[in-house]
């Protein structure tokens, strides 16, 4: 088989999914908020209380390690989960979602880890990234298309 057959094939196969579109996500991401808001508050209160700024300098540091660990956290969440047998964040998994590769396929924790940082695009480009899942046909947002994933339903659709 050629390489433009496959493509094509894979193409096609790809097509039969279905995709998980803004909405859904939007609400799997709420749910995975909810699930590290109060890990991460009460890690922020511990590093408040330990490191007791008191000057303007102080203040800066703490807010600056406090941000390297919202990053770190979030990094670890997202890329072990995504790469595990679920393929889905807790928020994913509740609402029938996971990640895979372009070839449907687990992804390794480095290409989730990337998937993770590739997400700053979105940010970068005031939302815009997030909203094109909503426009594309394979409900992709900028980080997907950076990271070579989709996002699709999956057959046991979770709680909801």
């Amino acid at each position: 088989m050629s390489e433009a057959q496959n493509h094509q094939a894979l193409t096609q196969e790809s097509d039969k999914k279905l995709y998980g579109g803004f909405w859904i996500r939007v609400g799997a991401a709420l749910i995975d908020m909810l699930v590290l808001l109060i890990p991460m508050l009460l890690l922020s209160y511990l590093l408040l209380v330990l490191i007791a700024p008191t000057t303007h300098e102080e203040e800066l540091f703490y807010q600056g390690i406090d941000s390297v660990l919202a990053f770190a956290i979030w990094l670890v969440y997202t890329a072990g989960f995504h790469s595990s047998t679920w393929q889905a964040t807790l928020g994913k998994r509740a609402l029938g979602l996971k990640v895979t590769s372009l070839e449907g396929n687990r992804i390794s924790f480095g290409h989730a880890a990337g998937r993770y940082v590739a997400e700053i695009l979105n940010v970068l480009t005031l939302g815009i990234g997030y909203i094109m899942v909503g426009l594309t046909s394979r409900k992709q947002g900028l980080h997907d298309m950076v990271a070579g994933t989709y996002v699709v339903r999956t057959e046991d659709r979770g709680p909801f």
